[in-house]
């Protein structure tokens, strides 16, 4: 087209939009509301990929369009800014963390500004900024001091709990046949602990030596992490836990109320995982294994189970010995495993 210069046009349009707030979100009842959200990107150091705006360009289209159909949209960006690769690149350069993501971040906003997304750049989130993280640390804080009622089925205050134990009205847990102020503040705070939504267990991880850190699992490939590719060993570890499963009763019938389609509630209720069945305890001479099955109707056709390496029952079951290279192994019912 005669006359068009793309590179003008569009500074003078993205300079206007900014100085206006044109795409800024209106506190208003007039019009009816639009929510638009994208995955907020992870900023590394090299910038934007193809994958960013592939799938902001279709949201950026939807706000637009509903834009012009009248609704007041809601179209912000942010940043999910905490990260190995960030923690990893400080280390290696000394540079403080704080310093290289706020870089990235800025990187990223020129990005995306350039590309013209009409984003409400007021309403900017950066998870690593302490007004932000200070309410996630207030979330955990609600957890820790809550617990799911199955009779309700929701979150009640801890202090509620208490009360009930205090009055009666709840019976002590595993067949207690003391009162709850006869209990030292020791075993009240560990009965405590199996109701919170917030606590504290010991579960097998993936450590990683080199990085110093726990792994999840899609970021272990070949038993070597995919950052600096270190061992990568399977151990034991004290963390805090969420108790998610708690709700899956409650998230089974709230999907019902969903205006979702039949095969994305279905994905939704095999990813709750929800199952019915039976507890089923199996008699060894040194130990009670109790599993649960789905279908115990087979039980009669087992022929043998599977512990994890972690169950306390294995150092019961197994006889340590070493081979003539040294190596230890374990006896199963006088076989080698």
């Amino acid at each position: 087209m005669p006359g068009y210069d793309p590179k003008a046009l569009e500074n003078k349009w993205q300079t206007y939009w900014a100085a206006h707030k044109t795409f800024a979100a209106q506190m208003s009842a007039d019009k009816p509301k639009f929510y638009a959200l994208d995955m907020f990107p992870y900023p590394s150091g090299q910038g934007l990929h193809v994958g960013h705006p592939e799938g902001y360009t279709a949201t950026d289209i939807v706000s637009r369009y509903k834009r012009a159909k009248g609704f007041n949209v809601m179209h912000p960006m942010g940043w999910d800014a905490f990260g190995l690769p960030a923690e990893q690149y400080a280390i290696k350069n000394n540079v403080h963390p704080k310093e290289t993501t706020a870089n990235n971040i800025n990187r990223f906003r020129k990005q995306l500004q350039a590309i013209g997304f009409s984003y409400d750049w007021d309403r900017e989130v950066d998870t690593t900024d302490e007004k932000y993280y200070k309410w996630t640390q207030w979330i955990f804080l609600q957890l820790y001091d809550t617990w799911f009622d199955e009779k309700q089925q929701k979150g009640r205050a801890i202090y509620d709990l208490i009360d009930e134990f205090k009055s009666g009205q709840r019976a002590m847990p595993n067949g207690e046949k003391r009162k709850w102020a006869e209990l030292s503040l020791t075993e009240q705070r560990k009965i405590l602990a199996n109701y919170r939504l917030a606590y504290e267990a010991e579960v097998p991880v993936n450590w990683c030596q080199g990085l110093g850190t726990v792994l999840a699992n899609e970021e272990v490939i070949d038993g070597k992490s995919e950052v600096g590719g270190f061992p990568v060993e399977r151990r034991p570890m004290k963390q805090w836990m969420l108790r998610i499963t708690a709700y899956s009763e409650r998230l089974i019938h709230g999907l019902e109320k969903l205006e979702w389609s039949d095969s994305l509630k279905e994905m939704q209720r095999n990813w709750i995982g929800r199952s019915e069945g039976a507890l089923v305890t199996f008699e060894t001479r040194q130990e009670s294994i109790t599993v649960f099955t789905t279908r115990p109707d087979t039980l009669f056709g087992a022929t043998y189970m599977v512990l994890a390496p972690e169950h306390p029952a294995v150092a019961k079951l197994t006889t340590p010995r070493t081979t003539r290279e040294g190596k230890r192994i374990q006896i199963v019912g006088g076989r080698t495993v």
